[in-house]
């Protein structure tokens, strides 16, 4: 099983077409993209992305019709 020793503290983020990531807590946030207000482990924000991020597609064309 692989572990992910990864101490790092992260910050989960968002950007304009509801696409999530994650982005090292201590480094400024990429153009267009804006916390969402969870910080913690990899884990831990991987696991919140997993929770809140059920449809994959990008914000426009889930509302294209």
């Amino acid at each position: 099983m692989f572990e992910d020793n990864d101490d790092r503290h992260y910050t989960v983020v968002h950007n304009d077409e509801e696409q999530y990531s994650l982005w090292p807590a201590d480094r400024a946030l990429p153009p267009g993209w804006t916390s969402v207000g969870v910080a913690g482990t990899k884990t831990a924000c991987l696991e919140h992305i997993r929770t809140v991020w059920t449809d994959m597609r990008p914000k426009s064309l889930r509302e294209f019709r």
